[in-house]
């Protein structure tokens, strides 16, 4: 239960931040902006995967953070394009 709780407070975080850097308006509230985050999240931590694999052992990527930026910037270009 902890582990959903802090997933949503970091989407939120990552998706208010890649929503800052990206110039433009995007119409959403809070829990959209959290869903584009963790998706951000999934998508960057892919992409971060087949850059390069963790060190074994360990729980998360070092990129982890900026790459769920860069993840969620991704996904709100392609969500602009669709509308």
């Amino acid at each position: 239960m902890l582990n959903l709780l802090w997933s949503v407070i970091v989407g939120l975080v990552v998706g208010v931040m890649a929503r800052g850097l990206l110039l433009g308006s995007d119409r959403m509230g809070l829990l959209a902006t959290a869903a584009v985050g963790i998706a951000g999240s999934l998508i960057g931590g892919f992409i971060a995967r087949l850059v390069k694999k963790p060190a074994e052992g360990t729980k998360f990527h070092r990129a982890g953070f900026f790459m769920s930026v860069v993840g969620a910037i991704i996904l709100l270009l392609v969500l602009r394009q669709l509308r």
